[in-house]
This record gives structure tokens, sequence and C-alpha cells, in this order.
């Protein structure tokens, strides 16, 4: 009996072995499965002092419970880089429904990969359950594994071993495991060798895993931007081919997924690697389109500007918000559609309006924009026509919208960039400086602009008067 089961036993680990063989085709990322390189804790940098209480408070519960926990991703990447990690991801062995019943202030969320977010004040620790590799032979892939006909993954809640969830992590770079049984460090899949050499690896066949989720390829882009890390060539080939298939992503996803890559601090490395990888195009297809026209030169020096102002904001620590980069990103379109609502007659108030709607709404069909910030974006925008307009009061009337400072900073980047002549930029700056005596000078110098644009009514004749 025990030899049969040694023989049973032996014979799934083949057909396994078989299966994992098959995923990792040729030029693909291939660790082994079943020899991780496990580095004691006197021989690696990371410490608890490094872990948030909370992240510690979750590792510390589960394995009380008798579970395994591991801290896992990118958080022991960036310990590991000298950076700050933000985030802490938890990894067990317990499910969903055990990590839910083990603290009081967590819930389960998410149907396509559900997982747990434990609440400790304000910060939120993400737990997830180790999950399976893709098999054939799995009794539970129907009820709990769903792929489209072009591979992508619908839904993956299938359970498995935490060598198998190694497997099934994205690059190299996130799939390290930290042991809080006793602090040691899991390496599964060459993750230390590629992050020394500072390189952006996919774990598995290119192909097939890009196929499973596109926003791999964005992902990829924002890692190597993030870290100043370089893209394997295996992992970076596939992508201009296989770009497209982010028209299959859920915008409200990308519009995430572009908050990550242009609002964390290196928005300009962000916006170089979609370039060079071709997926910029997949994400604005209109402002694309102006890129390539004859402005531009112009149009990508203002997005860079935009993005670089961003970054230095960020690195401050001052708030920015996704409506001033989502304006500048579509301005560009909207520039090239307002002139011909401008030859049909239409006066440059409503030709604004009218290509500004059509931009924004070409523009959802790729990553969603809430109307929190596409009202703020339209405001920005109309702003623009009004800002050259500073006779009387009028001035003082626009300090106090709401979404001056944004059309302010707005139009230093079109002036900047060459878009328009400079100087309304520098007046409106000298104009928030000056005292009210100045202001009112400043004002005075531009002459009645209101009276000399005011046209003059005509007298009608006067009737004849009735005679007797």
């Amino acid at each position: 009996m025990p030899c049969k089961l040694l023989t049973s036993t032996i014979n799934w680990l083949n057909q396994l072995l078989e299966h994992v063989t098959g995923w990792f085709k040729k030029g693909s990322h291939n660790p082994s499965m079943n020899s991780p390189r496990i580095i004691p804790r006197d021989q690696h940098p990371i410490s608890r002092q490094q872990i948030s209480r909370a992240a510690l408070n979750v590792l510390y519960g589960l394995h009380k419970a008798g579970f395994e926990a591991f801290l896992v991703g990118g958080c022991l990447r960036d310990i590991l880089c000298g950076r700050e990690p933000k985030d802490f991801d938890v990894s067990t062995n317990a499910t969903p429904e055990q990590v839910n019943r083990l603290f009081k202030r967590s819930r389960i969320i998410g149907r396509r990969f559900q997982i747990v977010h434990v609440r400790f004040g304000r910060e939120v620790i993400e737990v997830s359950t180790f999950r399976a590799m893709n098999r054939d032979e799995n009794p539970d892939k129907q009820q709990h594994h769903a792929h489209e006909e072009t591979g992508l993954v619908l839904r993956d809640n299938t359970w498995g071993s935490i060598e198998e969830d190694a497997l099934r992590r994205d690059f190299t770079c996130n799939a390290l495991y930290y042991n809080i049984a006793d602090f040691t460090l899991h390496d599964f899949t060459g993750s230390l060798q590629d992050i020394e050499n500072e390189r952006i690896h996919l774990i598995g066949d290119p192909h097939t895993r890009y196929r499973e989720d596109p926003v791999r390829m964005l992902r990829a882009a924002r890692f190597a931007a993030k870290l100043g890390f370089h893209i394997d060539k295996a992992t970076a080939e596939p992508i201009p081919e296989l770009a497209e298939l982010l028209l299959q992503v859920p915008s409200a996803r990308l519009f995430d997924e572009v908050l990550k890559l242009f609002l964390s601090g290196h928005a300009r490395a962000s916006y170089e690697q979609l370039q060079q990888l071709h997926l910029f195009r997949f994400l604005f297809p209109g402002t694309q389109k102006a890129l390539e026209g004859e402005q531009g030169p112009v149009w990508e020096d203002m997005l860079l500007a935009a993005m670089d102002n961003t970054d230095k904001r960020l690195a401050v620590d001052k708030p920015v918000t996704p409506a001033f980069i989502y304006a500048v990103l579509l301005w560009p379109e909207i520039q090239q559609r307002i002139g011909g609502y401008l030859s049909s007659g239409l006066p440059p108030a409503q030709a604004l309006h009218k290509a500004a709607t059509r931009a924004l709404n070409d523009q959802i069909q790729h990553t969603a924009i809430p109307r929190r910030f596409s009202t703020v974006m339209r405001e920005m925008w109309e702003l623009q026509l009004r800002l050259d307009k500073r006779a009387g009061r009028r001035a003082d009337a626009l300090m106090e919208h709401p979404r001056f400072r944004a059309a302010y900073d707005f139009l230093l980047l079109r002036e900047q960039a060459g878009e328009i002549k400079p100087g309304l930029g520098d007046w409106w700056t000298r104009y928030q400086e000056e005292d009210e005596q100045g202001r009112r000078q400043m004002v005075s110098n531009l002459g009645n602009q209101s009276n000399s644009t005011k046209r003059r009514r005509r007298r009608r004749p006067r009737k004849p008067k009735a005679e007797g």
C-alpha cells in the first residue's frame, strides 16, 4: 500500500513537472519549482523594523492560528533596493473565508481574484491565498478558473501551494517571500539575482502571460520606470505585437493603471517606456495621433513639462490631481478637433466645448474618466479662453474661480512648450504678486478692452410727427 501511494505521488509530480516544463517555453524564465533558495535571517538585510506594525499583526495573527504567513512582493523588493515600501502584502495558505473569520476588521473583495483587506487604523493590508497553476486535471478548474478564447484570465480562485503561487506571480522582482515563522527569505524564481542585475523579468512564457492579463505589459513599463531597471529582452520583445490586447481590458482598470504610471513620481520615465514599447497609443489614441502630426514636437514638450512638474510636486509632498494630467494629455487632441468647428463658423467657446466633448467621449472607450475629474478638466480648458479677458474687474473675478490656479499652470505649460506666444502667463504671474493699487494700474495699462470691442447701437430714425 505505501509503495502504491508513493508511485501515485511520483506519477502526479511527473505530470505536474511536464505541465510546468511546457508552460515555460524557450527564452522564458524557467525557475526550479522544487528547489527554492532559502536565505536565513543572518544572510539577508530585511528586518522586522522595516515592516509596518499592521503587516506584522496580520503575519503573527495567521501564524498563531496555525497558518503559513509570508510577506510577499513589492515591499520586499523595495526594501532590498533601499526604498521605503508604501504597501505591505501578505500571502498565506489560509482561504479568504478563514482570514475573514480571523480578523474582525476585514472583508473579502473581488470576484475575479478574491483577496482579503484587513484594516488596522488607516492602513490596509492585502492578504491573498496561495494560488495554484492552471492544470487541466484540476477538478476545481471549471468552478474557480476561467479563460477567454484569447487567453485572458477571467477568474482565478484555485488555491495551491507557495511554490505554485510564486510561479503565478508576474515578475521575478515581485516573487520573494519572507517567512514570519523563522524570518527566512524564500526565492523560487531567481528574484535576488534579477534585482541585483536591475532586470525586469517576466515569469513564464511572455506570450501566454500577457494574454492571461494584458495589464502585465503596463506593469513591466511601470516597474522599469519606477525602479530604473531594464526590461529583459525576452520580456520586452512580444509587447509591441501584443499591445492591442489592452483593448480587452476594462476602461476603469486602465484608468487606475494610468494613475500609477503618471502620478507616482516617475511620470516622464513611464511615458518614455510606454512609447518605446508602443503601448501609449492604446491608452491615448487621439493624443498619439496628434503627436504624430505636424505639431507633434510641441505637444510632446508640453506633455513632458507637465510630467516633470508632477514629479517635482510629488517629490516635495505637494498634492496632484488626475484632472490636471488628463487635461494635458487630451489637449493635443482637442486642438486638432477645434479647427474644424471654427471653420464651420462656430464661436471659439462653442467650438472648444464640442471638441472637448468629442475627445472625452472617445477617451472613455479606452480609459475611464470619473465625472469628478472630467468636470474639472472642462473648466480648466474653458478658462484658457477667458484668461486673456482681463479688463475692468474680470481679472479679479477670474482669480476667484476655483480652477484659476490649475488653469494658470496650464497656461504656463502651453507657453513653455511653444503652443502659444509667451506674455499672458507673465502678466498673470505679476498680477498675483501685486497689491491692489498695482493690479488696478496693470488693468488700466491694458486699455478698456470692453469699450473697444463693444458695438455701437445704431439709432433708429425718429418717426415723423403726425400733423394736426
